[in-house]
């Protein structure tokens, strides 16, 4: 019985040592798993490993705006349903697989959740969870390169299970920026190192698009920016 309590105590320091880091912000919070460090990069967070070996295997980012006309479950639910065309370097089209599109519950609050492929760097799945709540609209994505994706899934899985999303009043004076710059957020509990994140993105890098540039294109515009450098800098490092 003794031993049996010991294994039992030994497991439990595991799991919780697995997922002892906790980001959080003043709308969205979750658990990062071991070794994972977010940095705020324009007006989205950008988490990753912090092993240089894992850094370009896969990526969360979290984005949010303020609430427009387009902000809906229903409309992020028709968006997500589609396919996603875009332009790569060289002339190339790329085409999006859409695989699915549903409504899932996360601590009480509901997200629209989507799976694509390829719909923000060429040969990564994209998870996408996007929400609003009071004034805002949510984005969570979650990419992995496709040879490692049932290795990430359960990662992610347990990343999606602890989210939890809020409108937290800030009152300090730290600000965090949201999506386009209507207006500020505060109130960053965990403070990365944001030297260690291989990834850049200026604010005002996004698409120029009539169709993204409305509200609704706003949140996962932005996004999508983050994913096409990946790709670019993924090209960069091959080449040399």
């Amino acid at each position: 019985m003794k031993q049996l309590c010991v294994i039992s105590l030994l497991f439990a320091f595991t799991i919780s040592s697995a997922w002892a880091k906790r980001f959080s912000n003043q709308y969205c919070e979750f658990e990062l798993p071991t070794g994972w460090q977010c940095a705020l990069e324009g007006s989205e967070y950008v988490c990753q490993s912090e092993s240089e070996g894992s850094k370009k295997e896969a990526i969360i980012i979290l984005a949010a705006k303020r609430r427009g006309e387009q902000d809906s479950m229903e409309e992020y639910e028709a968006y997500l349903k589609k396919q996603k065309t875009y332009n790569l370097p060289g002339g190339k089209i790329q085409i999006s697989e859409a695989k699915y599109t549903k409504k899932t519950p996360v601590n009480g609050h509901d997200w629209v959740d989507a799976l694509h492929l390829a719909s923000e760097v060429p040969g990564f799945y994209t998870r996408y969870l996007a929400t609003v709540k009071e004034d805002l609209g949510v984005a969570v994505t979650f990419s992995v390169t496709k040879d490692l994706y049932e290795q990430y899934k359960g990662i992610f899985d347990g990343v999606v299970a602890s989210l939890r999303v809020f409108r937290q009043k800030s009152d300090t004076g730290t600000n965090v920026n949201l999506a386009g710059g209507e207006e500020d957020l505060g109130g960053t509990v965990f403070v990365p190192d944001g030297d260690k994140v291989d990834i850049s993105v200026k604010p005002t890098q996004q698409r120029k698009s009539d169709e993204e540039s409305s509200d609704m294109m706003l949140l996962f515009g932005i996004i999508a920016v983050v994913g096409v450098i990946i790709f670019l800098k993924k090209k960069g490092k091959k080449k040399g």
